[in-house]
């Protein structure tokens, strides 16, 4: 998807799409550098938009790790099913991140390592930040860590009752610059 696209997804679902830029390569990388590409056997991604956090897991994952997009924008999900159907071990949806655990559970999938968010959380509704947090926990192994980014502190409190463990990260060659959050119980 172009730029402009972006743009215009922004423009057109503002509260959902988060953002008028595609994320940068900085962004993509702090946002998986605490992955352990070695040991992971499943990582989901929340709103992956065009692809761009996914195309560094993927550059990064050893074959047999399954990755699970869940894609809520439906011009997005296009976008990556044309981009990687064809990849293996890759899993994408078009739904709601609230539903991770329906989602999982249908494609055997008994838990996610790692979870990386694309979401957000600023502009959804409370109600939907709190069914996505505690579904995440309900799916994420012990041990494992969910990822994302925001690009105010604002819901750092709200995030710390799914997650006590919060280490903070400033991105500033990002449009805007961006927090990254690792999160862990």
């Amino acid at each position: 998807m172009r730029k402009f696209s972006f743009i215009y997804q922004y423009i057109t679902n503002p509260r959902t799409v988060g953002a008028i830029w595609p994320s940068s390569k900085f962004l993509s990388k702090k946002m998986v550098d605490g992955i352990d590409f070695k040991k992971v056997k499943y990582i989901v991604e929340y709103g992956p938009g065009t692809g761009v956090f996914t195309k560094k897991i993927l550059e990064k994952r050893s074959e047999n790790t399954v990755i699970m997009l869940i894609e809520n924008n439906e011009e997005f999900y296009k976008i990556l099913k044309k981009k990687y159907n064809k990849q293996r071990n890759i899993i994408i949806i078009h739904g709601s991140a609230e539903h991770v655990q329906q989602y999982l559970l249908e494609y055997g999938i008994p838990y996610a390592d790692y979870i990386v968010s694309g979401l957000p959380f600023a502009s959804l509704p409370n109600s939907v930040s709190k069914g996505i947090l505690s579904n995440t926990l309900k799916v994420l192994k012990t041990g494992g860590e969910f990822v994302t980014f925001q690009y105010t502190k604002v819901k750092i409190p709200f995030m710390r009752n799914y997650f006590p463990n919060i280490t903070l990260k400033r991105e500033l060659r990002n449009l805007p610059p961006a927090y990254v959050l690792q999160c862990k119980l």
